[in-house]
């Protein structure tokens, strides 16, 4: 099973709620890592959906309002920096995941997530590495955990305007990089990260 066919063959098998799970933020060096998981009826088809790296700010903006609009449940989970620095990003993004999985109602028949990393949800599920340009519902999960976390680093941007997380989202660009040297690090850098942590 090719897992751009996986979908189909899960609802062959009889398989109805199918979740799709994806991350935003894991290599930031700032702010909350994002996960999102979501259930599309077996009719969905919203033209453009993509792993959310490969579209605009813009498009993802659009398809985020229609997936919302088709979804039969969205799930969210939000892991802060300090968590993230007590038991390691890794862990902090199947923390998110299996959240994001728990905050779906009705809950899934089997899930889909994005990696080679199970975050041990209690669900039957699948791991598709690359999973966010092969599968639909992940594509469709990696628009909503990116938009979603876009929209947290564009508020801290406006409590801490020096850094400019509206425009890198808290990503180690040269900007950041700079900023972080000339200001230190805010309460949303992850301490524990290079780049940060010998600014502390």
């Amino acid at each position: 099973m090719r897992p751009e066919e996986v979908e189909t063959c899960l609802r062959t098998a009889g398989y109805h709620l199918i979740a799709g799970v994806d991350e935003a933020g894991r290599g930031s060096l700032a702010g909350p890592v994002v996960a999102a998981a979501v259930i599309l009826p077996p009719t969905c088809a919203i033209d453009g959906v993509d792993d959310s790296k490969a579209l605009s700010a813009h498009r993802r903006e659009q398809l985020d309002l229609a997936i919302r609009a088709e979804a039969m449940a969205i799930g969210f989970g939000v892991i802060q920096e300090e968590v993230i620095d007590a038991i390691n990003i890794l862990q902090a993004t199947m923390l998110a995941m299996r959240r994001a999985i728990e905050d779906l109602n009705p809950p899934p028949d089997f899930v889909l997530i994005d990696g080679d990393r199970s975050p041990n949800c209690s669900s039957p599920h699948r791991l598709i590495p690359s999973g966010d340009r092969l599968c639909f519902s992940i594509s469709a999960a990696s628009i909503l955990a990116k938009v979603g976390r876009d929209r947290i680093m564009q508020a801290y941007d406006l409590a801490l305007p020096q850094y400019g997380f509206s425009r890198h989202k808290g990503y180690g660009t040269p900007e950041h990089l700079s900023a972080i040297a000339r200001f230190g690090a805010s309460p949303i850098h992850r301490k524990s990260f290079r780049g940060v942590r010998e600014y502390v």
